[in-house]
């Protein structure tokens, strides 16, 4: 195929199609003209030219020479008519190829585009070899790969949703029959237990809330400029507490110059104490954690780096995905509810920005990038 050249492309094979029959009109035209000239036209002329000679009377004269151009115009009719025909046979032809290589690929698309709507997401069609119908044809596979990945990532979500929910169901469930059997007392404590696992469910469905309105984009931003420092400086002050119950060096680095982005202050904070907090939660006793400030030309970043667990490469590209954890064991009450990170990135991505993660593998700590827009300084 590659030696076609520009005939992949639909638009030089339509001109191509349109050239064939101005060409084949042109040629039997001066096919049949010499046809006509050479072996039709000269043995009828002769015979009228005898005739002529022959003839004394003046109305011979005029019928032979009447008989003479009629004959000429019905060479050159005949001549042009089968170069019509030969014309329209060889458009009809060229158009039939050519909208056959347009309309199957199109119905092919028709057709199996019917089939993902019916729920069919696994789905493909052919891509032909044309470039511009290549490229609808890729496009299309491309979109019922996204469709499919959707919809699994849907089915996980009500799966995942499902097994968040049945561990305090179960806990519930179990409470609340101990005290219809007698088996535990009514008392302070066994209410604490039952009300904290109410607190779970509630957390769960605050994070599923949040993480809805973020999604859909239906969060408030107050976007403005403000210097970075102060508030990372707010985050690890709240979070150093935790820090030092777990032994842990929680240190800070800032450029010389101050830095400033453009976002939405109380979401920054939001962001970082997702980030900082989960770094606590998985770097052990003994360990240390680094929240840095780089300035770059046209944005900023929060570099929250630990010496905690770390991250498999295989678990990388899942990480940001609702209810992803890199250990599957680890319950709420260890590891969260699975969707904090999610909702973090999607906040970064509200405000012009990006949240991404690197670790050289398990065991060996991780990184957490957090880039903001630098603001403009006549924002400042």
């Amino acid at each position: 195929m590659s030696g076609l050249g520009p005939f992949r492309q639909l638009k030089w094979r339509i001109v191509a199609a349109h050239m064939v029959v101005v060409i084949v009109g042109v040629t039997v035209i001066l096919l049949m003209a010499r046809v006509t000239t050479q072996y039709l036209v000269p043995a009828s002329v002769q015979a009228r030219v005898a005739d002529l000679a022959e003839a004394q009377d003046p109305e011979a004269v005029a019928r032979a020479t009447t008989a003479l151009l009629d004959t000429f115009r019905n060479s050159i009719f005949t001549a042009v008519l089968v170069a019509a025909l030969g014309a329209i046979v060889a458009g009809l032809i060229s158009g039939l190829m050519l909208a056959r290589q347009i309309l199957r690929p199109l119905q092919e698309i028709a057709s199996s585009s019917q089939r993902i709507a019916d729920g069919r997401y696994s789905e493909r069609v052919a891509v032909p070899g044309s470039d511009e119908l290549a490229v609808v044809a890729t496009h299309f596979n491309q979109m019922a790969q996204a469709l499919e990945e959707v919809e699994e990532q849907r089915i996980r979500l009500i799966g995942n949703v499902a097994h968040e929910l049945r561990t305090p169901l179960t806990a519930l469930s179990g409470y609340l029959e101990g005290l219809m059997d007698g088996l535990f007392p009514s008392d302070p404590e066994t209410f604490a237990d039952m009300y904290q696992e109410v607190r779970r469910l509630q957390r769960l469905v605050d994070d599923l809330q949040a993480l809805s309105r973020v999604e859909s984009g239906r969060i408030s931003l107050k976007v403005e400029a403000f210097a970075l420092r102060p508030v990372v400086e707010r985050v690890v002050s709240q979070l150093r507490p935790q820090a030092e119950s777990k032994e842990l060096h929680l240190a800070t680095h800032y450029p010389d110059a101050p830095t400033a982005v453009f976002a939405d202050r109380d979401r920054t904070a939001q962001v970082l104490v997702n980030l900082v907090g989960n770094a606590i939660r998985y770097t052990p006793e003994g360990g240390a954690i680094t929240v840095r400030v780089e300035t770059g030309e046209r944005s900023a970043d929060v570099l929250v780096k630990d010496t905690g667990i770390g991250i498999p490469a295989e678990s990388l590209p899942y990480l940001f995905e609702r209810f992803y954890r890199v250990d599957p064991s680890r319950s709420r009450r260890s590891g969260g509810s699975g969707i904090g990170l999610t909702i973090a990135r999607h906040l970064a991505w509200a405000m012009g920005g990006d949240l991404t993660a690197s670790s050289p593998g398990r065991d060996q700590g991780s990184t957490f990038t957090l880039t903001l827009p630098a603001a403009d300084p006549a924002d400042e």
